[in-house]
């Protein structure tokens, strides 16, 4: 007994089963996620080791090389890429694409393992590695806290508040903050007031660094009692310090007291420099930024976290204000809505187009399979944990003509069935028992065309697996939906009618004759066809090549890049011109700048800039998407203009895997390369680009060299008196960014006491006179008499590696074209660069990212491939079937050409998937007309009458399910993720559906060598 079978005998099974589909479907629908894009896995980790006092080039050779060394043992390694700057060590460790994130728990417990391992073969000094692995947590909630009239401590105790309040709704993961102030207590005294009262700087230092601190005075025994026995004396306010008597042997060996105040002065202020700095709408602010829980609904999420600061504004002190930076709720939101609008267009848009074809009874039998179907994949999305977002609901209108196919199949043979007489219910199971098996090797076909994209391994792989996921479900469920509620319900709805006139209309002649001419030419036709797909492809070079589209987020970034080693206090001064001027723009909403490193990440593909002083990144809401190009052309005129001593580099944020340099050109050299002979060979690059009208924005990675002042120690003199290398360290450390003695206990916070010179002698003038003591001694020497000379020195800031490598990229921004583009008008002359023994040029960027993606998609084509020959062969139990279809599917590149090169439309990642599921949409017909063939030759009619009357009856079928697909994508082409997929399956399947109706036959004919007859008197 088949299903349709089963169906008919039990009919209220078949209702019931009915009502809990819909309402099954509709309860999953409501409860699934909602994101904007599907979730993805970074399989990046970082490792951070200090070392301080130590040159870039110390750090690389004492502490990268030996920590790379340890993690490239792990095999799940794909690469390594190092960044080694003055006191500090950062390795990204790039694990391989088959560790997704149920795996990479155990890889990052590996990697810890490895890194704690190395740490005793660190020098002495190095800090205890840290293995930061959570790259992949997002702050979709994003908050800037200012304060009108209030300094940064006092915004701090609030944004405390919101942090403690909001970290305990449900959902909630974890709630950061990002640009808040250290307090700190400094001491401004002045070394030569010291020295004329012949006191020692180290006693100073001594004695406070042991005032304050925690100790253990013991118990004393009362009776029954034990009292614990506690000192007073420690620090109650910041004047206690002040009052704090120094006891020392001054220089004639004179026992003196004096006070702290009396040689310096003592100030509560917040840690220098600033490691980052924030501003809102350019007021000091502190950022709260809120990370969900996977697997909750960020719209339900966004509401509560709405309701507790509503709630808390109410405790709140006027002028402390919560402004959102970004909101991903609103985002998800707006975009799952549009999306939904453009999904129930497309299924209108099908509904329509069959019930004008095929009459409202039809309409309502396929439309009833199309909504069963969508409501079936819902329930199998709420069970799989697929949420609603780009790619799942993109795949659901992607698939809507391939849904309504195997329904207008089964339809469409229950009608023929009747006309020829069959009884209904007998009508109603041949015709979804006849194609049973050809529709479901059909569907498998279809649903393997998806299947590389499911298969891949990269970034792009991952983020675009749910379209395979979703594909899968629909057409299985379509499948099974038209082989057991349609038959019934088409013996309820479709009542016999009289037999249809033999005559064809002009459409149906004009398509015969086409049909005819083309077999009656078979050569001429093939030829024809051949020209064309040498022309398309030929011409495709003139498409746009890109790796992901821009999103559609009212919102883009500015990087800014201050001259390497600026001070982070001058580069948050070069950024404020560009906030003054944004800020005066009526259609901006807000301007967010962090300066120091980038934001928190708050859109997943975005990496966020690693810590530096010379860079800032601003972040520009507009109030409405049609705004956004202006302003951006607005303010990259006016930049260029009045920010000439900064590189300034506007992003827009891109959907999918993103890439923070497009254009990336990479020299790679031993792992001893001369870093001069690196920058050489970059300058050469950076000529080439500067060159070019097509870019701009050049720079490397190792950014431009840097000056430090060396003191050149003479051990002779050093010995003599008494001084070290260790004393002049630490002399000059003290003198200029201050020394941290101790902590002052306020609440539940430990403030740094930091002794430092004062302002007005903290200058480089008086470096040679800096006073130096010896350990341990009362004396002072200057530092010119312990030194040669102060020489200032040209040092590379960063070293840069990569697998080990030394590297250096050149990078850049195309001007008006793509990557591709600039790619292909640089590559003849970056080639010609020479390149000295052991260095090699590699490309990076999107060039990289492409080609990776591509090749990850050949390990599922194969099985793919297979499978789908396998059931060519098996459905048809014959070979030339299989290679008639298979020769079919590259002509398809004709009209996605064209589509593409006419509509301006670029081919990216996504447009290579929707070519992908051309190939299967094409199968699938094909197969429906072959099988047409058969049965109209096991009928008794010649071969040549066969192909002619199966062609004939299988028109309307076929070209049905093509216009449903091809208007069902329609409402995608305006969305540019989408736009250059829906071109190519608008294009493609347009023209694709013309071939297999023409084409195939002629092939049919030409692999079955039937001699064509035709009569005397046809033309």
């Amino acid at each position: 007994m088949n299903l349709a079978e089963f169906m008919m005998k039990n009919k209220v099974v078949a209702l019931f089963s009915t009502v809990l589909l819909t309402l099954a479907g509709l309860f999953s629908f409501f409860n699934l996620g909602q994101l904007e894009d599907p979730e993805f896995t970074i399989k990046n980790a970082l490792v951070m080791t200090s070392y301080y006092g130590a040159t870039s080039t110390e750090v690389e050779q004492e502490i990268t090389d030996r920590i790379e060394n340890a993690i490239q043992e792990m095999p799940e390694v794909n690469s390594l890429h190092s960044r080694s700057t003055s006191g500090l060590s950062l390795i990204t460790v790039e694990i391989k694409g088959e560790y997704w994130s149920d795996r990479l728990p155990q890889v990052w417990d590996k990697l810890r393992r490895k890194v704690g391992d190395i740490q005793e073969e660190l020098p002495k000094g190095a800090g205890t590695s840290k293995v930061i692995d959570d790259f992949g947590a997002v702050y979709g909630l994003m908050l800037g806290v200012v304060g009108d009239g209030y300094n940064y401590s006092e915004m701090y105790k609030y944004v405390k508040i919101l942090q403690k309040e909001i970290g305990l709704l449900e959902g909630v993961a974890r709630v950061g903050l990002w640009g808040e102030q250290k307090p700190a207590i400094y001491i401004d005294i002045s070394e030569n007031k010291l020295a004329s009262l012949g006191f020692s700087g180290a006693s100073v230092n001594s004695l406070l660094s042991n005032q304050n601190k925690v100790i253990d005075a013991g118990h004393v025994e009362l009776d029954s009692y034990r009292l614990s026995v506690r000192l007073s004396g420690s620090f109650k306010s910041p004047d206690d310090i002040g009052d704090l008597l120094i006891h020392a042997q001054s220089r004639n060996n004179a026992s003196e007291f004096i006070r702290v105040s009396d040689i310096g002065t003592i100030s509560e202020g917040y840690i220098e420099p600033e490691s980052e700095l924030m501003r809102l709408n350019g007021e000091p602010a502190i950022v709260l930024s809120i990370s969900p829980q996977e697997g909750t609904n960020v719209v339900e999420l966004g509401k509560r976290v709405a309701a507790k600061l509503n709630e808390i504004n109410m405790r709140l002190p006027i002028g402390i204000e919560a402004i959102p930076i970004h909101w991903q709720p609103e985002v998800v939101d707006e975009s799952v809505n549009n999306f939904l609008i453009n999904f129930v267009q497309a299924v209108g848009i099908v509904l329509i187009v069959l019930t004008l074809a095929m009459g409202w009874k039809m309409g309502v039998v396929i439309g009833t399979a199309l909504t069963l179907t969508i409501l079936g994949t819902f329930i199998f999305m709420a069970l799989f944990g697929i949420d609603l977002h780009r790619m799942s609901l993109g795949a659901l209108i992607i698939a809507l003509g391939m849904m309504v196919d195997n329904a207008i199949v089964v339809a469409e043979g229950y009608v023929v069935k009747i006309e020829k007489g069959i009884e209904r219910e007998k009508a109603a199971i041949d015709a979804a028992k006849g194609p049973s098996f050809a529709l479901l090797g059909a569907t498998i076909i279809a649903v393997m065309a998806f299947y590389p994209i499911f298969a891949s391994m990269e970034g792009a792989g991952e983020y675009c697996r749910a379209l395979f996921i979703v594909v899968a479900i629909s057409l299985t469920v379509s499948w099974f939906v038209s082989l057991t509620i349609t038959p019934l319900q088409c013996m309820y709805m479709l009542k016999p009618e009289a037999q249809p006139s033999n005559s064809e209309g002009k459409l149906l002649s004009g398509f015969r004759k086409t049909l005819e001419f083309s077999l009656k030419n078979r050569v001429f036709t093939i030829v024809s066809m051949i020209v064309l797909l040498a022309v398309a492809l030929g011409t495709f070079g003139n498409v746009k090549q890109i790796f992901f589209p821009s999103s559609s987020m009212t919102k883009f970034m500015v990087d800014y890049w201050a001259p390497e080693g600026t001070k982070i206090q001058s580069t948050s001064k070069g950024i404020k011109p560009i906030e003054q001027y944004l800020l005066q723009d009526a259609r901006i909403k807000t301007v967010s700048t962090f300066i120091g490193q980038g934001s928190p990440r708050f859109y997943l593909p975005v990496d966020p800039e690693k810590p530096n002083s010379s860079y800032g990144q601003l972040i520009i809401n507009v109030s409405e998407l049609d705004d956004l190009a202006s302003v951006v052309n607005d303010l990259q005129l006016w930049m260029d203009q009045n920010v000439p001593n900064a590189m300034t580099r506007i992003r827009k944020y891109t959907v999918g895997p993103a890439l923070t340099w497009e254009f990336e050109a990479r020299f790679i050299g031993p792992a001893d390369a001369d870093p001069a002979v690196l920058r050489d060979l970059a300058e050469q690059g950076m000529k080439i680009l500067n060159d070019s009208p097509l870019a701009k924005e050049v720079s490397t990675d190792w950014r431009q060299q840097v000056i430090d002042l060396v003191p050149e120690y003479n051990q002779v003199k050093g010995r003599r008196t008494g001084v070290s290398r260790l004393d002049i360290a630490t002399t000059t450390k003290r003198f200029y960014d201050g020394y941290t003695v101790g902590g002052y206990r306020r609440d539940d916070e430990l403030l740094p006491i930091i002794v430092r010179e004062n302002a007005v002698e903290r200058n480089i003038n008086n470096l040679d006179n800096l006073q130096v003591e010896p350990l341990n001694q009362s004396y002072s020497v200057p530092l010119g008499q312990v030194t040669d000379a102060i020489k200032a020195e040209w040092v590379n800031p960063v070293v840069w590696r990569y697998n080990r490598h030394r590297a250096i990229t050149v990078q850049a921004t195309p001007v008006g074209v793509t990557v591709s583009t600039l790619r292909n008008t640089v590559l003849e002359d970056f080639n010609k660069i020479e390149l000295p023994e052991g260095y090699r040029l590699e490309w990076f960027g999107e060039f990289k990212s492409t080609v990776d993606s591509q090749k990850s998609l050949i390990p599922g084509v194969v099985p793919a491939l297979a499978l789908i020959l396998f059931i060519l062969v098996a459905l048809f139990n014959q070979v030339r079937p299989m290679i008639i279809i298979i020769l079919l599917i590259p002509f398809v590149m004709i009209g996605v050409s064209f589509g593409l090169q006419v509509s301006g439309a670029a081919f990216g990642f996504v447009a290579l998937l929707g070519v992908m599921s051309l190939s299967g949409m094409m199968i699938k017909n094909a197969i429906v007309l072959i099988d047409q063939i058969n049965i109209e030759k096991g009928e008794g009619k010649s071969t040549q009458k066969a192909i002619i009357d199966a062609a004939i009856s299988r028109i309307r079928p076929v070209f049905l399910a093509a216009a449903t697909t091809v208007l069902g994508v329609i409402p995608l082409a305006p969305d540019l993720f989408w736009q250059g997929l829906s071109i190519a399956i608008i294009a493609g399947l347009s023209f694709g559906t013309v071939l297999t109706m023409i084409l195939l036959p002629v092939l049919y004919s030409l692999f079955y060598k039937v001699k064509m007859t035709w009569p005397s008197t046809h033309c």
